[in-house]
């Protein structure tokens, strides 16, 4: 009988090709790892995406029959790695109980949980990390041009319901940032496209105080001459607080523990 041939194996080094664990030349989810180099390497991990990254993969359906494999997997990889990966494969109905336990896992064990839907996606998450490995943070964020008219645009229009038209017409009918600040209500309200909930809203933008009610309330308490408010006092004065949501998934870290 035939033998089976394995893969070559190569050693991680600092090549653009993703390194792949020989464990998972059947995964269907090779096929959708699309614009990147690929090569079979003796590695710990599924996937070696960059000198500090790397990718455990997990289907539910596989957890669910076998719930152990995984912290091996864990225990190997020990604590090497930068940024650790565990890539799920969500092909399972009742989900659920499942990634919460993963979450918990991964929160213990310093690993970032990464739920795909299908191999189309998963494929892309890994080929992703491996494009962006040399990439700035700074490459996702928002940009702002510099130039004064940016500014001033970018300023005006974070007030809810003014658009760029409404910049257009203050700066035109108004002149700088300073006048359109101490313009009146009934001024504004004579511009076209300025309805009254318009105006309040850039009212409220220039004169309302940043600090909150509560904040108010707890500095006029100190503010009435006791140097040591009562508790009662400030009870009063935080009960407009909603409470703080519960995270479940922290309670059961604490009952771990216990």
């Amino acid at each position: 009988m035939a033998t089976k041939t394995k893969p070559p194996v190569v050693q991680p080094g600092a090549g653009n090709n993703i390194i792949i664990n020989p464990n998972q030349r059947l995964n269907p989810v090779l096929e959708h790892i699309r614009h990147v180099g690929k090569e079979f390497g003796d590695i710990v991990p599924d996937y070696h995406v960059g000198r500090t990254t790397c990718i455990l993969f997990l289907s539910l359906k596989y957890h669910r029959l076998h719930p152990e494999y995984i912290h091996t997997r864990i225990a190997k990889l020990g604590k090497s790695y930068n940024l650790r990966i565990l890539l799920i494969m969500c092909d399972a109905t009742e989900h659920q109980e499942l990634i919460r336990e993963l979450t918990k896992v991964c929160l213990i064990n310093s690993l970032t949980i990464i739920v795909a839907w299908s191999n189309e996606e998963a494929g892309q998450y890994i080929a992703t990390f491996k494009q962006f490995e040399h990439k700035p943070p700074d490459l996702i964020k928002e940009r702002v041009d510099k130039d004064y008219d940016s500014i001033f645009r970018a300023a005006l229009t974070s007030i809810n319901k003014v658009n760029r038209t409404d910049v257009a017409t203050l700066r035109t009918s108004l002149g700088t940032f300073a006048d359109i600040a101490k313009a009146s209500s009934d001024r504004l309200q004579n511009l076209p496209g300025f309805g009254q909930v318009k105006v309040k809203r850039i009212k409220e933008a220039f004169e309302k105080p940043f600090h909150t009610k509560v904040a108010n309330t707890t500095l006029s308490l100190s503010n009435q001459g006791s140097a040591h408010p009562s508790t009662s006092n400030l009870n009063t004065a935080w009960a407009e607080r909603a409470a703080s949501p519960v995270w479940d998934i922290e309670l059961d870290l604490n009952e771990a523990d216990v």
